[in-house]
């Protein structure tokens, strides 16, 4: 279908006069994640380092503190919070996933390794599982009691992304693999598929419902893809993160946790609001002059953090360090995402 729109253009850093968090990372970001029962926002990034800070909101003003951080050994890629809002963990470059209880002050310990950096971690508190996601083009399901993995999952490729709404899990690897495994038999796919976008895979997000899911690429397109087979007629591409003859990867798609629109961030530096049922954007946000690699919703959805950074998408030959400032910014989206 044709392009819900475009956002418009800015050369500034915070165009959207967003609240700016305190000390933030001294390379670019990776993953973005809110806890599930407070405003404790945490941020992987490519300095090694996985940082929390304390979210406070009175009104239309937010404020931030830094809490605690820790460090892994290699770059660390991503993060998921425990269900009990208090414990983190994270997997990169290492090979290994790190669990934090570090609203206790408890110290990290490894609870997963593989063989190649670890792309993607989730929880999944119906089972009490971790599920770690890797380039060694492995999904291995951890018990955090035992120290080999419960299942370990081959795919077909190199793991690129995941995402969890129990019973569903979709995972995208390289090669434009789609598998969506029904959680309750785990330890086989349920159903694998090509991507409907004819480019590498960036970003999936299952839908609320768990009827579903959305997948975003390197091409400045998402598509929404039902898993009923009598629901296909519902299916679609749209285009985003575009601006003339230049195209953007998307880079992270957030479903709203209260009103189930969604965003997606790009790195064109943009933000966009929509509504996957009427198939229309609800609002554009200015562009920033980096790219957004990512970006989570807290837990009632009344703040929306994204990262602005170098992404790496055009290279080593195109990074100033001088320039390229790495920033994380608290957007409320209250008048964006209701109808």
């Amino acid at each position: 279908m044709s392009t819900f729109g475009m956002a418009s253009s800015a050369s500034n850093t915070n165009p959207n006069k967003s609240t700016e968090v305190v000390s933030p990372p001294t390379d670019g970001v990776s993953s973005l994640c809110f806890s599930p029962k407070a405003n404790y926002l945490v941020a992987t990034s490519w300095d090694n380092q996985v940082r929390c800070w304390e979210v406070t909101k009175n009104g239309t003003n937010v404020s931030t503190v830094a809490k605690t951080s820790m460090a892994h050994e290699h770059p660390v890629l991503c993060s998921a919070w425990k269900d009990d809002g208090t414990t983190v963990f994270s997997g990169g470059c290492d090979k290994q996933v790190k669990m934090w209880p570090l609203l206790s002050g408890g110290q990290p310990v490894t609870v997963a390794m593989h063989d190649s950096a670890v792309s993607q971690v989730a929880w999944i508190p119906e089972m009490n599982l971790l599920v770690s996601g890797s380039w060694d083009k492995t999904l291995r399901y951890w018990d955090l009691r035992q120290s080999n993995p419960v299942h370990t999952q081959q795919l077909p490729d190199r793991c690129y992304a995941l995402t969890v709404r129990h019973t569903l899990m979709v995972v995208a690897t390289a090669d434009r693999n789609l598998i969506a495994f029904n959680l309750q038999n785990p330890q086989a796919e349920f159903k694998r598929i090509v991507s409907p976008l004819k480019f590498q895979t960036r970003c999936v997000a299952a839908f609320p419902d768990q009827q579903g899911f959305m997948v975003g690429s390197i091409e400045g397109r998402v598509g929404v893809h039902h898993l009923d087979e009598q629901q296909q007629s519902k299916n679609f591409t749209f285009k985003c993160h575009r601006d003339g003859n230049d195209i953007y990867s998307v880079n992270s798609l957030n479903f709203h946790p209260v009103h189930h629109t969604f965003a997606t961030a790009g790195s064109d530096g943009a933000f966009n609001f929509w509504d996957k049922d009427s198939k229309q954007r609800l609002k554009g946000m200015s562009r920033c002059n980096q790219p957004i690699p990512c970006s989570s919703f807290n837990n009632d959805g009344s703040i929306y953090a994204y990262a602005v950074c170098y992404d790496w998408s055009k290279g080593a030959e195109n990074h100033n360090p001088s320039t390229a400032k790495t920033s994380i910014y608290l957007h409320l989206p209250q008048v964006c995402i209701t109808f």
